[in-house]
């Protein structure tokens, strides 16, 4: 069966599930969309990585990094192989000494850590067809799921309008000391939209 490769296209709040976020993968090659609804921690753990943020402590999935680089593990790819009764399942493609490795893991876990190694995102055309969502030309154009949306609905946005830039930053190294990761995306973005 052949792979299909996506990219991760947005991130932000769920609508639909309260303290969740949705996950919303391109087909590289197509029009279609893949959301996954996943956990406001792998979230956090994929923005961070996103935004090339430094936590002032490694997370769960650096130390996972970590780990594997220690013992020469290489991370090549991540596989979302099957859908059951609206459950992904994928699985982290490994390498050690020419050898191939096959690890089951979340699919919010499997993409927070394929990011941390720069590694391909693939599914196979019968989970794009039965979880994808067609977009014609002039919705990919006007789509508002971008990396840097999460947490775009919080009301925080309106205080950080009110901020100088210098505020803003002192903000941004404070919300980093405190691994408030959410807060520091939202203020890089502020900061972002003011310095083009």
């Amino acid at each position: 069966m052949e792979k299909i490769k996506l990219e991760i296209v947005g991130l932000s709040y769920s609508q639909t599930q309260s303290g969740a976020y949705a996950l919303v993968l391109s087909e590289v090659d197509g029009n279609r969309r893949l959301p996954i609804i996943i956990g406001g921690f792998e979230a956090q753990a994929i923005a961070i990585e996103l935004e090339k943020m430094v936590p002032t402590r490694p997370l769960t999935h650096d130390l996972f990094k970590n780990f594997a680089v220690a013992f020469d593990i290489q991370v090549k790819e991540v596989v979302i192989y099957n859908l059951v009764e609206g459950i992904f399942f994928s699985k982290l493609i490994c390498e050690k000494d020419g050898e191939i490795v096959e690890i089951d893991a979340r699919t919010s876990d499997a993409i927070a850590v394929g990011i941390r190694f720069d590694c391909e995102i693939y599914t196979f055309e019968n989970i794009l067809s039965s979880a994808g969502i067609l977009l014609d030309e002039s919705e990919l154009e006007e789509s508002e799921f971008t990396s840097d949306a999460i947490g775009e609905e919080e009301p925080t946005g309106n205080r950080l309008d009110s901020l100088s830039v210098d505020e803003l930053e002192a903000e941004l190294n404070q919300a980093i000391e405190n691994e408030d990761y959410e807060l520091a995306s939202r203020i890089r973005d502020e900061i972002n939209k003011r310095n083009p």
